[in-house]
C-alpha cells in the first residue's frame, strides 16, 4: 500500500493509538519495525497516519505490545481496515480539511454530545444562517467558498438529522440564540429550525439561561463522539485557527465533566423549547 500525503484525523488517530501502546509496552520504533522485517521509519510513518496498515498488523504489534484490551484492539483493527469513501470526500480542496475532519469524526461517532456557547450547532443551522456566519470571518471568502461551506454544512446537518441517525444531544447557551447572524428574520426562521429537530425522536436539545448560577467551560464549542470503544472516543474543540482534536483520557474526561455538569444546570427539554419561542418573540 503506498503512503498518504494527506491523512484524515481518523487515519491519523490510529497511528496515534499503536504510539501510545508502543510507548506503553517501552518498545523503540526499531524493535517494533522488526517484528515485520520494516526499516524503522516506517514504523514512524504508521504512527503519523502517512503509510496505512492492516487490521492483521494491528493485532501484531497489539498483541507484542502485551496490550490486553481485547475490544479496543478489534475497534482500532477495523478502523485501520477502512476504505470508506465518505460524502465529505467530494468537497476536499473546497473547504478546509478541519471541516472534513469533523464530518468524518460526526459520520463514525456511536452517538455526539455539543455544547455551544455563541453559535447555533453547525449541525442544526439553517443555510441562511451558515451563509451569515462564512459572509463574517477574517479574512474573507470569496462568494464560492462561502457557497462550498455553506453547503457542506447541510450536508452534515441532512446527514446527522435523518431518521436512524445516531443519537444527538446539543447544549446551547441563551447567548447562541440571542444573536442574529443574518438579521431578525433570518434568527427566528433559525429558531423554528431547533424546534423542529428537537422534536426528532434521536435528538436532545437543551437550553442555558443567563439566569444559571455559574459556568464552566473557556467559552469555546465542544463536541465529544462517542467511539466503538471508551478509548476512542474524541473531544473536538472550536478554536481561532480551526478544530482540535483531543484523545487523551484525561481531557476528554475533562470536557465530558464540564458537559456533564453544564447539562445539569440546564433546562428540560420542554422547557429549552418554551425558552426557544420566547426568544423567538423578544428578538
Amino acid at each position: 500500500m503506498p503512503p498518504r500525503t494527506t491523512p484524515s484525523a481518523r487515519q491519523e488517530r490510529v497511528g496515534t493509538e499503536l504510539r501510545k501502546m508502543r510507548d506503553c509496552a517501552g518498545r523503540t520504533t526499531a524493535e517494533a519495525a522488526a517484528l515485520f522485517g520494516f526499516a524503522r521509519p516506517k514504523i514512524t510513518q504508521i504512527e503519523k497516519g502517512l503509510y496505512p496498515i492492516s487490521a492483521e498488523r494491528v493485532r501484531m504489534l497489539a498483541c507484542d505490545y502485551e496490550e490486553s484490551d481485547r475490544a479496543y484492539v478489534e475497534a482500532l483493527a477495523a478502523m485501520a481496515e477502512e476504505r470508506h469513501k465518505g460524502w465529505w470526500e467530494d468537497y476536499r480542496g473546497s473547504v478546509p480539511p478541519g471541516f472534513l475532519n469533523i464530518a468524518e469524526m460526526e459520520y463514525f461517532s456511536r452517538g455526539l454530545l455539543t455544547y455551544q456557547i455563541s453559535h447555533v450547532p453547525g449541525a442544526m443551522q439553517t443555510e441562511e444562517y451558515g451563509r451569515a456566519i462564512f459572509k463574517d470571518v477574517h479574512p474573507p471568502l470569496s462568494p464560492r467558498h462561502v457557497e462550498a461551506r455553506v453547503e457542506h454544512r447541510v450536508q452534515r446537518s441532512a446527514f446527522l438529522m435523518r431518521d436512524g441517525a445516531a443519537p444527538y444531544s446539543a447544549l446551547v447557551h441563551e447567548a447562541a440564540l440571542r444573536m442574529l447572524f443574518g438579521g431578525r428574520d433570518a434568527a427566528k426562521r433559525q429558531m423554528d429550525q431547533l424546534l423542529e429537530y428537537s422534536e426528532l425522536p434521536h435528538v436532545t436539545l437543551r437550553v442555558i439561561t443567563f439566569s444559571t448560577n455559574g459556568f464552566m467551560g473557556a467559552g469555546q464549542g465542544i463536541i465529544h463522539a462517542s467511539g466503538p470503544v471508551p478509548r476512542l472516543d474524541t473531544v473536538q474543540l472550536d478554536t481561532a485557527n480551526g478544530p482540535m482534536f483531543l484523545h487523551e483520557q484525561k481531557l476528554m474526561e475533562n470536557y465530558r465533566h464540564i458537559i456533564d455538569r453544564m447539562t445539569e444546570r440546564s433546562l428540560t427539554e420542554s422547557q429549552s423549547r418554551d425558552a426557544i419561542r420566547l426568544i423567538k418573540k423578544e428578538i
